[in-house]
């Protein structure tokens, strides 16, 4: 019976701007009318999770949450109270290699980038006093969040996307579709494999020689680097991705992927190996179960 249905199922695709990226949903559905339905279900998921945790718009959440920092603390919803809360465990694991609370010093560098200014000591110090995850503070039972310091500023662009899609497939799945693969951006997230393969085929470009396609079904994958965003300055080229313990763009390009369990992890991940370097990123690696990772530091 459940192969008769599988073999009746047919392949379909749509795509969407969410999060400044196009998102793409595959799926394998019994009929047009029934994919449509779910994908635009699935497409409404990530606009909420956007809404929620977007730091470019003035009226999201995440920034209502900024807005208050400072103050009492702030009852939140439990897509940002999880999403915080993962972010503070893997700030905790990597000693701050990543860290949300980094956007007074990613404001800073989108300004660099923007008109050639690069930050000056000063401005680097002051947004210093702002930064660092051991200034939230969670209240799990309340669902509170406290923000300690006035003119903090959380980014969690590297976190949120992957959870986004996490919603989405979850979405997909609660319309009963389960063979379906969701991308965006470098991001990917995969539900059952389409009908009579081993998972859905992704080629990793910063894979070994020979490893560098994947299968992948129930699963998630993250790539994450510097090769287009920076900004020179006296000769020296700083990445858009930002260390939150200097403040810095990063000098040294590296380029990570990570295959996990989930959106979130494999997202959050990939930003901090890429903060890591590879010596560092493949200790951390190690330590973990249920996550594969590719890292490669590139000269030049």
């Amino acid at each position: 019976m459940l192969q008769a249905q599988t073999a009746r199922l047919k392949r379909f695709q749509y795509s969407q701007m969410h999060m400044g990226v196009r998102v793409t949903i595959t799926l394998y559905a019994p009929d047009a009318d029934t994919a449509q339905r779910a994908c635009r279900s699935a497409f409404s998921r990530i606009a909420e999770i956007e809404q929620i945790t977007s730091d470019y718009r003035p009226d999201s959440e995440l920034m209502r949450l900024c807005a208050q920092a400072g103050g009492a603390p702030v009852r939140v919803s439990d897509h940002l109270f999880f999403v915080l809360q993962k972010a503070i465990l893997l700030s905790e694991r990597t000693q701050g290699a990543f860290d949300v609370t980094v956007g007074p010093f990613v404001q800073l560098w989108r300004r660099a980038r923007r008109t050639g200014q690069f930050p000056t000591p000063q401005e680097l110090c002051e947004a210093k006093q702002r930064v660092g995850y051991q200034k939230i503070r969670l209240n799990q039972e309340a669902k509170t969040v406290q923000l300690l310091v006035p003119g903090m500023r959380l980014d969690l662009g590297g976190i949120a996307k992957g959870y986004a899609l996490d919603c989405a497939l979850a979405e997909l799945n609660r319309l009963g579709i389960r063979h379906a693969m969701i991308e965006a951006g470098g991001d990917i997230v995969a539900g059952l494999a389409p009908p009579k393969t081993a998972g859905w085929k992704i080629k990793i470009a910063n894979a070994p020689p020979g490893r560098q396609w994947v299968y992948l079904a129930l699963g998630a994958i993250s790539s994450s680097g510097d090769t287009e965003q920076y900004v020179e300055f006296e000769g020296k080229r700083y990445s858009h991705i930002v260390d939150p313990r200097t403040g810095l763009g990063l000098t040294t390009r590296t380029a990570a992927t990570v295959i996990a369990r989930n959106g979130i992890t494999s997202d959050s991940l990939a930003t901090a190996l890429c903060v890591l370097g590879e010596k560092q990123g493949k200790e951390l690696i190690r330590t973990m179960t249920d996550v594969r990772a590719f890292i490669r530091e590139v000269s030049g």
